[in-house]
């Protein structure tokens, strides 16, 4: 005769069933993350054609276009300082079709600057990883009569408020990193936000602005040319590329650092499986030396970190960038 009572009887069922559903709930998951993509894999980028992000996330996405038999649709929807973009894929359907290829501004910048933004930074993604970090070179139009750094900060002083500077938005590199030159230097040049980063080169070439602190991978070809002159690289070293450009540091301005850079996520909720096959597959392209070459033509260095380095990243990125519209009292133009 069975001694078990019908409790007992109660919980192993019970138990049965929680096993049976979490088994069933791996293999689906995994069985689906497999399968994915089975379709065009849309990723936007709050960006305009020609920018640093559009070149990057071609470069990217045309190698994972390879290696999935699947199209990676670049789309750059631009507006409201990245935030049109980013809010769309924050309320997209979490299902791996939709992704992200963002920048600092929208997810570590603007929830400092702006009042209020149309989704949460933190909440509303999950990263996956940072895909590559690249400075800003300080530029001047070639008319102005200033030929380095030191001179730059001279001539400012000597004409307060008249100097302008552009940038591609509110929360942009190039703008803080004007706000930071202010901050650093005791200076007083004026923010003059664009819609698009290609506005504000071709105004700055110019002349209608005097100043842009840009992403090197966009000027560079201009600061070859002579169309524009550089004065400096934001980073912490020199840059092959580059080698006459001083850092901000050398050219002495304290320790000023800014870098640009540009990383994949997805809408929260979006499948364990299929964050960890875009994560894996985006370092294999990374590693590839035609995509490796490709990036450091542009002056980009290639990370490909884990989601979790990349969430400390955004967090560290966040409270740094915090601490300089504070002190910059920085405000949307």
């Amino acid at each position: 005769m069975s001694t078990v009572t019908p409790g007992v009887r109660a919980r192993r069922r019970t138990i049965g069933l929680l096993l049976c559903a979490f088994v069933l709930g791996a293999v689906s998951s995994l069985a689906w993350g497999q399968a994915w993509p089975g379709r065009p894999v849309r990723l936007i980028v709050p960006a305009p054609p020609g920018s640093a992000p559009d070149f990057l996330s071609r470069t990217v996405g045309a190698k994972l276009t390879e290696m999935w038999g699947q199209p990676i649709l670049v789309d750059n929807v631009v507006g409201a300082s990245g935030h049109i973009g980013t809010e769309r894929v924050a309320k997209a359907t979490p299902d791996g079709y939709t992704l992200l290829f963002n920048t600092i501004g929208p997810i570590a910048v603007n929830i400092n600057l702006f009042d209020k933004l149309p989704f949460d930074p933190i909440k509303d993604f999950v990263p996956i990883t940072l895909v590559a970090k690249t400075p800003n070179i300080v530029c001047v139009n070639p008319n102005l009569p200033v030929k380095s750094i030191a001179e730059l900060v001279a001539y400012v002083k000597q004409n307060p408020g008249k100097i302008r500077y552009g940038s591609a938005g509110n929360g942009t590199t190039p703008h803080l990193s004007g706000e930071l030159f202010n901050v650093m230097t005791g200076s007083s040049i004026v923010h003059i936000p664009y819609k698009s980063s290609a506005q504000m080169t071709t105004d700055a070439i110019s002349g209608q602005v005097e100043l842009i602190f840009h992403n090197a991978p966009v000027v560079l070809p201009h600061v070859k040319s002579g169309s524009l002159r550089g004065l400096a690289i934001t980073s912490s070293k020199r840059h092959d590329s580059v080698p006459d450009l001083p850092t901000m540091v050398e050219a002495g301005i304290g320790d000023y650092e800014v870098t640009a850079w540009f990383g994949i996520l997805a809408p929260t909720g979006t499948p364990a499986g299929v964050i960890s096959k875009v994560h894996a597959d985006v370092v294999k392209v990374l590693a590839m030396n035609d995509v490796k070459e490709r990036f450091v033509t542009q002056i980009a260095e290639p990370v490909g970190n884990t989601p979790e380095e990349f969430g400390a990243f955004i967090r560290s990125e966040t409270a740094k960038w915090a601490k300089v519209v504070k002190q910059s009292k920085a405000k949307v133009d």
